[in-house]
């Protein structure tokens, strides 16, 4: 995606997405080398670590049933989910720790928690084993300190390019990850793709140290019971917040019934990377064509209504498909294309927003909020995407899917945001 096309917001205070925004210099518009250097950086710390955690979800059903326990499929489909579950109740207090301790310190230390639950995970040989490595590997929940440091590092008109680039990284490891998770698992189990997840988790380390840039004297946060109170009722933020839950819910959901589906086209299981990968990357030059030269003219509001109610027709779409069975590949394809871009577009724009409305001292404990309901959408999307499929069907996970989608674009209709000032310069490093 060119420079010369991204986000311009040109004055602070809370206004409506609907008015049009004029358009801001080249130069404004263009990110710096430190920017970019911020963005690619902790977009790579990102992606390791989401393909780690994604690279079990194609194997770990099948893998540990030659596990002690594995014939009890409640609690592998535990051991598998925990992971998001305890993510979901340490966002907030890492968010909390990034603005008191700094971003860097609270990375190092996730990923540290990632590099010991994949040790754990490697040498086990029970569920309970695999349980408690997943749940370690969860407990390092770093999504809001990376997306408060790149905040941080970024002026207000370039900051959805780089949470574009952390955005689609997840989009690109989940693709990536069903292509790699089976070939590890053929060839040395879930131990090998736990070994392979330590050293993404050292990778992230050193990415950290020597690419990222120096992090910038922090505004400590005092954030009290009232003031996180105040972040948890901001009704902007709520409604980004509800919005994340039903993007992931919506998105895990999808992926317990999609494979199914293109087992019945005729893609046989080890094949499916080959359908995603292509859909994901066609999807993000798809979004650089759209999301930036829109936002710089005023257009996000119809941009960002108008992929809710994409991925709101693709899951309609999907539950008629399972409905009527024999699913047609070049459909589901297309289908699937057409879900990752609006996806995608959701996934960059909305935490963005979530930056500029979070208080400059609290702006790591409202992503840890945010990050929070990205968790729980993650685990409700699974337990109730599984629950859903065993009681009604592909095509009850599709119809719940879609009803969700359908709120959403009702509570997102009153979306505002805070616009950004212009930046005569880029920011410090």
């Amino acid at each position: 995606m060119g420079d010369n096309v991204t986000l311009h917001l040109v004055c602070m205070g809370a206004v409506s997405l609907s008015h049009d925004i004029p358009p801001d210099t080249p130069h404004a518009a263009r990110m710096t080398p430190d920017e970019k250097r911020s963005a690619f950086s902790l977009a790579s710390i990102y992606a390791l670590r989401m393909l780690g955690l994604f690279m079990v979800l194609p194997v770990f059903m099948i893998e540990a049933r030659q596990y002690e326990g594995g014939q009890d499929a409640s609690a592998v489909g535990f051991a598998m989910g925990i992971y998001g579950l305890v993510q979901a109740m340490l966002q907030i207090p890492f968010g909390l720790a990034a603005d008191r301790w700094g971003r860097k310190r609270v990375i190092y230390l996730g990923l540290g928690l990632l590099a010991l639950g994949s040790v754990i995970g490697a040498m086990a040989t029970s569920v309970t084993g695999l349980a408690w490595g997943r749940a370690l590997q969860g407990a390092g929940a770093i999504s809001a300190a990376v997306t408060a440091l790149l905040a941080d590092q970024t002026r207000d008109e370039v900051r959805t390019k780089g949470m574009a680039l952390v955005g689609g990284s997840i989009g690109l490891m989940f693709a990536l990850s069903l292509l790699l998770g089976p070939l590890l698992s053929g060839w040395g189990g879930l131990s090998a793709i736990f070994g392979v997840t330590l050293g993404l988790a050292v990778g992230g380390m050193l990415t950290v140290r020597w690419w990222t840039p120096k992090e910038m004297p922090l505004v400590v946060s005092q954030t009290s019971t009232h003031s996180l109170w105040g972040l948890l009722v901001h009704p902007d933020l709520i409604r980004l917040n509800f919005g994340v839950f039903a993007l992931y819910a919506v998105q895990l959901a999808s992926w317990v019934a999609i494979p199914a589906l293109l087992v019945q086209a005729g893609v046989v299981s080890t094949d499916h990377g080959y359908v995603y990968l292509p859909a994901v990357l066609l999807s993000f030059v798809v979004m650089g064509m759209t999301l930036f030269p829109l936002e710089r003219r005023g257009l996000l509001r119809p941009l960002f209504l108008a992929c809710i109610a994409l991925v709101l027709a693709v899951q309609a779409a999907w539950g008629w498909m399972a409905w009527q069975g024999n699913p047609s590949l070049a459909l589901l394809a297309v289908l699937l294309f057409l879900f990752f871009c609006g996806f995608n577009v959701l996934e960059a724009s909305q935490p963005s927003l979530a930056s500029r409305l979070a208080p400059t001292g609290s702006r790591g404990a409202a992503l840890g909020v945010y990050n929070t309901l990205q968790s729980l959408g993650i685990f409700a999307g699974g337990a109730f995407g599984g629950w859903l499929v065993k009681r009604s069907g592909a095509h009850g996970v599709f119809l719940a899917s879609s009803l969700l989608m359908l709120v959403w674009l009702a509570v997102a209709w009153g979306t505002r945001y805070v616009r950004s000032a212009p930046s005569a310069g880029s920011p410090a490093h």
